[in-house]
């Protein structure tokens, strides 16, 4: 082919489709484009997997701290048994609880603190509303029947109170 302008470079047929280098390249581009898509199930597996472990293994941290919570109890029973009786099952279920108390505010679970506060529906449930004691104020909580907790910044459980109603 000659170049208009009086030149005779001659320039290559593009898609010669018996070109070796071509068709090197394109096994080369498949197999690249093979170990790509291999790459993507892989990493949709590992995902997959990852968020199951997550799932079933994500309160390990919690069972872990409950544990010594357990010992205690056993341990409280098995006084109670013994000659020591009611005043050691007393304490060995107040530091129980105290420890249950701590493993749950390290896993972001805290009470809702609502005696004497207003009632607030976001995080509270009113079972019953009853003329207030002297002094206090309407539509405050004059009672917790059921404490609430939120974990992080959501309500894990309403507080069940008793409000105290309007005078009129």
């Amino acid at each position: 082919m000659t170049v208009p302008g009086g030149g005779s470079d001659e320039i290559p047929e593009v898609g010669d489709a018996d070109d070796p280098d071509l068709e090197g390249r394109l096994a080369e581009l498949e197999k690249e484009l093979q170990y790509a898509n291999a790459e993507v199930a892989n990493a949709r597996q590992r995902a997959v997997r990852d968020r199951s472990e997550a799932i079933r293994y994500g309160s390990a941290s919690l069972a872990r701290r409950l544990l010594p919570m357990v010992d205690s109890l056993s341990k409280a029973v098995d006084s109670a048994e013994g000659d020591n009786g009611a005043e050691t099952v007393i304490e060995g279920v107040r530091m129980t609880l105290d420890g249950i108390r701590t493993a749950l505010e390290a896993e972001g679970v805290s009470p809702i603190e609502a005696a004497g506060k207003p009632f607030d529906p976001t995080c509270m449930e009113a079972i019953a509303t009853v003329p207030g004691p002297e002094g206090s104020q309407p539509g405050s909580v004059i009672e917790v029947i059921e404490q609430g907790f939120t974990f992080h910044d959501r309500v894990l459980r309403a507080a069940r109170v008793v409000v105290a109603e309007d005078d009129t």
